[in-house]
Order: C-alpha cells, then structure tokens, then sequence
C-alpha cells in the first residue's frame, strides 16, 4: 500500500509515476473522501476542545456555586455526537484503505519506461559456452524436440494428470520424478548452504487476511484457488475457547506470501536484519485470462513447484539486497549449466507490488527463445506498510520494512529448460555435475 502521507502532500507527483507503469489514479475519489475525511477530522477536534472547554466551565460555576445545569446539558450531548463522528470517520477510513489496496506500487527511479515486454532492457546474459553469431547459444546439431517429447518416455505423463484434474497440471513417475525432486533438493540446498537462507516449511493454505498483506488480494482474487471448509459442526476456537470469526481460505500461490507474512504486525529488533527465508513449496494459480497462452507441457501450470527466496531488511539496505538476490538465483542457473539472461523490467511490465524487478530468462532450445525462469522484486515498504510490518533500532522510532522475493527457482521451468539444453540426439538427457550427487551419481537420464 501506498503511504498515503506521500498522496496528501504530493499528490500529481503519484498519479504520474502511476500513469508510467499504466494506471490510472482515481483522483476525484481520493480528493472526495479526503475532503470528508478533513471536515470530520476537524468537526472532531473540535468537538473535543469544546467538551474540554464545558468541563472546565462547569467546574468554575461549581466552584462558585452558580447554576451548571445549562453548561452541563450541552456537555452531556457531546459524547454521543463524538461517537456518530468516530464510526463515521471509521467507516470513511475503510473506504480510503479499499481505493488504497487497489493502487501498485510506485516504480523506482531507475526502472526504465514503458508499457510492455518489449521495453524490458536486458542487462547481461550467461551462456556455458560460445555463442552464435546472433550472441544466442548455437543450434544444437540436431533437431531439438520440445520437454514434452523428451520427458514423455522419462515418465512425463498429461494424460493421467487431466484424467484426474483436468488441463494444465503434470503427473511424473520415475525418472523425471526424480530429477524433479533433485532440482528441488539442490536449489534449497544452494539456498540454505552457499547463500545463508534458512530453510522453511510453511503451510500451503492461508486466511484472505494473508493475501491482503502480501498484495495478492483484493486485486488478484480471481487468479486464486479458494479452498471450501467441510464437515465441522463447531466453530474452531482459539487456545482461550473463544469462538474464532471464520475467513476465507486460498492455496498459495507462492510461498512469498507465508514467509513474507512471517513478520506480520511485528516490530523486529533492527539488530536481527537481514532476515533470510527460503522454501520449498507447491504453488497454486489459476490464472484467470491466460487461456491459450503456453497451454502445452510444463510452463504454465495450474499446480508447479518453487524454491523461494525472500528477504526482510532494513530500508536503507534493499536494493544492495536485490541485487544479491538476482546473484542467488544466477547462481542456481549458472550450477545447471543453463544459458540465461538478466532483464530490467520496464514500468508497464512489473508486478503489482513491486518498485524494481529483474527478470531471469533462460533459454529454451526447442523454441528458439528465451523464456522467464525467475523474477526477483524489491517490494520496498508497500507490502510492510499493509502487513504492519516494522522495525526499530533501540529505543528509536519504528519504521517500515522492506520486503524483497524472488523464485529460486520455479522447479517445473527449471526441468524444462534441463531437459532441452542438455537433449542429446538420440534423446537421452545429460545431467549436469551438479545435479548428479542428488540422482545417485546418474550422468546420462534414459528411458
């Protein structure tokens, strides 16, 4: 969420940066509801002074021993007017916060312009060997079939899994199963070993009230799975006994949101940042609107599988810690012997929470592209700012923190890209040194 400190004293300032990442800022809203705000606010205070001023009236026609009754009549009459003014304000309040969810971030400084994909700068790129002379990998020396080819006679299975869930999900058995779970384990190992996470588990259902701290709620709801509750007679109750009021439950989407909301409505001791937290999780998307798009094989899933990164730091630190991210996730690619390339995402391609991210592109032979294999954000203070989410240096005044995540990496695009890069020409797949002590030492993955 937005400071809205920043809207009141800059106001055309934040509708231009909004405009440059293509949102359009309800300025006539704002500007009523912080109209009726002020003249509550100002009914309010002074209402108050004057109740103040009627009680130290009564008391001196008291002292006195004059007649109060008048005075004390009018005192009497306040209170309930303060109440009308405090549920009114209250009520204003949730209407500012509902057009405050709804508004991105604000885009950093040096996000580079634009409205789509195509404005994206690329920033540098990695490939494990020569590149062609159009400074992509070179072709391979046979045709490439796609992951779904190669991973079909490795145990690659659509068919079982729409049987049982319909499209876009993925049933694996031996040998891709298993190089799935070891791209998995060697990710959080990196993570946890080489990078200094610590390594989390988390539960993969939470609250609305979770998603509305991480961002992903209310605007994004229809891309979420929303879980039904069955089969309880009573309501759950907290350790007291107390009834607990009910909320809607969703699967995640990424583990962003539960290690993120960790420090939710906390205040961490400045001495204990950074905080860094990985997972390994399934993730959940139903991608509202993106029929059609990347519907064969692995890349677009309703169901897949993430290593998370996420760090919790201090504000002056954030973008040094983004940057280490985007290291981190490198690093993973760099080790799987992947050809990759770092691109600056332009305003108008961002996420909805973020103020900068670096997207991670990896190179896809059978399609003779580059396809996103990791995004890394720094969220700055707008998902801290909806979690109450501080901290405080001594006895010093508490202060918003920054939150950064990034996918280290997304699992199934990671086994996509490892069984295209690594095909050789009668279908066997090479593993690559890093992998093998996680496949019992396996070099080549064979039907």
């Amino acid at each position: 969420m937005l400071d809205p400190t920043l809207l009141r004293k800059d106001l055309q300032s934040v509708v231009a940066r909004l405009q440059a990442r293509g949102f359009a800022f309800d300025v006539a809203r704002f500007e009523s509801l912080e109209s009726r705000r002020k003249a509550l606010q100002t009914e309010t205070e002074s209402l108050q002074a004057r109740r103040n001023a009627l009680a130290k009236q009564i008391g001196q026609l008291k002292a006195r021993g004059e007649d109060a009754s008048a005075v004390m009549a009018e005192s009497q009459a306040v209170p309930a007017r303060l109440k009308t003014l405090e549920e009114e304000l209250g009520a204003l309040q949730q209407e500012l916060n509902a057009l405050l969810l709804a508004v991105p971030n604000l885009p950093h400084e040096s996000v580079p312009a634009g409205a789509c994909s195509d404005d994206n700068v690329e920033v540098r790129r990695w490939l494990p060997g020569q590149a062609g002379p159009d400074g992509n990998p070179p072709a391979l020396p046979f045709v490439p079939q796609d992951h779904v080819a190669l991973g079909a006679p490795l145990g690659l299975d659509f068919d079982t899994a729409a049987k049982l869930s319909g499209a876009r999900f993925a049933f694996m058995r031996g040998p891709v199963a298993r190089l799935h779970r070891a791209l998995a384990q060697f990710m959080l190992d990196l993570q946890t070993t080489a990078h200094g996470y610590t390594e989390c588990y988390t539960p993969y259902i939470v609250h609305g009230s979770t998603l509305v701290g991480t961002g992903q709620l209310p605007r994004f709801k229809d891309d979420m799975f929303w879980v039904t509750k069955g089969g309880e007679s009573e309501p759950e109750t907290d350790e007291q006994g107390r009834p607990v009021p009910r909320e809607d439950l969703y699967l995640i989407s990424t583990s962003e949101i539960t290690l993120t909301s960790s420090v939710r409505d906390a205040i961490v001791p400045a001495e204990q940042l950074p905080i860094k937290l990985t997972a390994h999780t399934p993730c959940f998307r139903s991608e509202a609107g993106s029929g059609g798009r990347d519907t064969r094989g692995l890349v677009r899933q309703h169901q897949f599988d993430k290593v998370e990164m996420v760090q919790i730091v201090h504000p002056a630190q954030s973008y040094e810690a983004l940057e280490e991210m985007v290291g981190h996730a490198e690093a993973v690619l760099q080790k799987l012997e992947l050809p990759y390339r770092v691109v600056l995402l332009c305003t108008g391609d961002m996420g909805f929470g973020a103020a900068k991210t670096y997207d991670l592109e990896v190179w896809l032979p059978a399609q003779d592209t580059w396809r996103e294999i990791s995004s890394v954000s720094n969220c700055e203070a707008f998902q801290a700012r909806r979690m109450q989410a501080r901290t405080r240096a001594g006895q010093g005044k508490p202060e918003y923190l920054h939150t950064l995540n990034g996918s280290g990496l997304a699992v199934g695009r990671a086994l996509v890209a490892v069984l295209e890069n690594h095909q050789q020409a009668d279908g066997s797949i090479r593993v690559p040194a890093a992998l093998q002590p996680y496949l019992g030492g396996q070099a080549v993955l064979k039907a």
